[in-house]
């Protein structure tokens, strides 16, 4: 059965699957979900502009952004549950018992606190949050990254996470602990500021995914057995806001309880109005192309970075990337039009994602019908970089430390396929966290080589030249920075820089296959940041480096007791045997 024809089925189904069964308690994803701001979730503003006279183009959000002294308070408990996102149900990981998580909500120049409480308790296990694209400037053990600036949080204990909302725009957050956030742990994160272009109404986040009907634990432990050949999981599904029926026929495992009455996402559209879409791709493994049938977007942002705007007829967003999109509603007043999202660069089951996208006097009853742009499949590919031209304009300069970072794939002693960065595979050490170790002032580890620690010392910046000397495109993200993205392109790098004046910036950029990535940094944020392959089972494997910044400063950071009580914690659960490391852990 194709698509359309099981959702039709779904349309007749005395019983089609309520909101609970499919996703919890998250409202994302049909027509009663509230649009954002016009009120924060807690401590409304309703008036003003508080980040004052802050804009996207007089203000460099690195060095002097506002502070509007205003706390963002969030309580998330992680815990399992039992959902049918689409249809086939499975034991999930949830925050707040909703899939995708809360939505958190906050204005430039405020501080975002969240109190995380591990209720895994069943089966147990650790769990992070990583707070993906925010800086940490000043909050460097805030970042979520496990053995890197914490320890994880044990099962039925706390941590309050507290960090400035420096950078405004569209995020996310997700467990950072092996590939737990394959299981649903993710939620988007809004940060409202200025924009350079007027919009009417914010639809908010809209969340792709591939989908995964095994759990995350034994497709992990799938990767990390020895094998004849690469292991490469198949996702089983694509979602939309976390809904996407799916055939029950075509299921790989017929163990779990299955329905094709789960039905899709639901938009709204106002005829006529301008609508700000926030795109994430929060997946573990996929590309994904977004397109609205008949219906141009123009980009306002790529990750934390508003942008010179350009118009399109589809966005692609590699796994952890973000682009900020205005669509006027130009259709018919009583028409529906599907919204698609298409899973590239991975092997899936069924790779393409529909949701249904209503005008004000559509028949909510009817499938839309409309048809799919027809445009060139960019597979992997990001939009040029010469078309991507940020608002606030930075010089490049010249960099402190230039390093060449080659990447491979081969087998270790075991049998077992591993990634490498300069021959090492990564592997973490959840007790010892480096910022913490640097910070009691460990000067060296050239004792622990597969920490892939890369200390750059009291250099001002650093380049990376990355050479990708395998067949998969690696979606690369660096915690604690927007870098700046130099250049990109199959084969060696040649020494061109694209726009050295104002390069393109982000904190998510794919290499090629067979290709390279150049990007720089400032060194302006003394810690232990990771840089890594943001497929998560890539990153299993150990396709990851610990950048060490400016450790001479990090021994002067106060570092709250809170994290050093955490390690206490986790060194107390660790030492009852029950922590099952398979996987690089990150």
């Amino acid at each position: 059965m194709d698509l359309v024809t099981i959702l039709s089925n779904v349309l007749a189904a005395a019983t089609p699957l309520d909101q609970i069964t499919t996703n919890g308690l998250s409202t994302l994803g049909t027509l009663t979900t509230p649009l954002l701001p016009p009120f924060l979730t807690n401590n409304p503003i309703t008036d003003g502009f508080p980040w004052g006279e802050h804009n996207c183009t007089n203000t460099n959000p690195y060095t002097s952004g506002p502070d509007t002294g205003v706390i963002r308070t969030y309580d998330f408990t992680i815990s399992r549950g039992i959902l049918s996102p689409d249809g086939y149900e499975k034991e999930v990981i949830l925050v707040n018992n909703q899939f995708p998580g809360p939505t958190i909500e906050a204005h430039w120049g405020d501080t975002i606190e969240v109190t995380v409480t591990n209720n895994i308790t069943t089966d147990p296990e650790g769990t992070t949050i990583h707070w993906h694209g925010f800086l940490q400037q000043e909050t460097q053990w805030m970042d979520g990254a496990p053995g890197f600036s914490q320890c994880p949080i044990p099962p039925e204990k706390s941590f309050t996470y507290r960090f400035h909302a420096s950078l405004f725009g569209t995020s996310w957050y997700h467990a950072h602990y092996s590939a737990q956030y394959t299981d649903g742990a993710v939620g988007a994160m809004v940060v409202y500021g200025p924009s350079q272009e007027d919009y009417d109404i914010d639809i908010g986040p809209i969340l792709l995914s591939d989908w995964f009907h095994t759990d995350y634990y034994s497709i992990v432990k799938t990767v990390m057995s020895p094998s004849p050949l690469p292991p490469r999981p198949m996702s089983d599904n694509n979602l939309i806001q976390g809904k996407m029926s799916f055939n029950c026929s075509t299921a790989t495992d017929k163990i779990g309880k299955c329905s094709e009455d789960a039905g899709v996402a639901q938009f709204h559209f106002q005829s006529g109005k301008r609508h700000r879409l926030r795109l994430i791709n929060t997946g573990a493994d996929a590309t994904q192309q977004f397109s609205i049938d008949d219906h141009s977007m123009t980009v306002i942002a790529n990750d934390f970075v508003p942008v010179e705007p350009y118009d399109t007829n589809v966005v692609t967003l590699a796994v952890g990337q973000r682009t900020d999109v205005i669509v006027e509603a130009t259709g018919d007043s009583k028409g529906a039009y599907w919204i698609r999202s298409n899973a590239t660069c991975t092997s899936s089951n069924q790779p393409y994602a529909l949701a249904a996208l209503y005008y004000d006097d559509a028949d909510l009853t009817a499938l839309p019908k409309s048809s799919p742009w027809r445009y060139q499949n960019v597979g992997c590919d990001n939009d040029q970089l010469g078309q991507t031209v940020p608002l606030y304009s930075i010089d490049l300069g010249e960099p402190a430390n230039t390093m060449v970072l080659d990447m491979t794939a081969g087998k270790n002693a075991s049998g077992i396929w591993l990634w490498y960065i300069n021959n090492s595979s990564f592997r973490t050490d959840y007790n010892e966290p480096i910022l913490l170790l640097t910070k009691d002032g460990k000067t060296t580890y050239d004792d622990q080589p597969d920490w892939n620690v890369f200390d750059m010392g009291n250099s001002s910046s650093y380049r990376f030249v990355i050479n990708n000397h395998t067949p998969k495109p690696h979606p690369m993200h660096l915690h604690g920075h927007n870098m700046y993205i130099l250049d990109v392109g199959i084969g060696s790098w040649n020494g061109t820089i694209i726009r050295p004046t104002n390069p393109q910036r982000r904190d998510v950029q794919m290499v090629p296959s067979n290709g390279y990535l150049v990007v720089q940094a400032d060194a302006d944020n003394p810690g232990s940041w990771a840089l890594h392959c943001h497929m998560v089972f890539h990153g299993s494997g150990g396709l990851a480096v610990d950048i060490l910044e400016r450790p001479a400063i990090i021994k002067d950071i106060q570092i709250p007791e809170d994290s050093y009580q955490l390690c206490k914690d986790w060194q107390a659960f660790s030492a009852t045997g029950e922590v099952d490391q398979i996987d690089s852990g990150l």
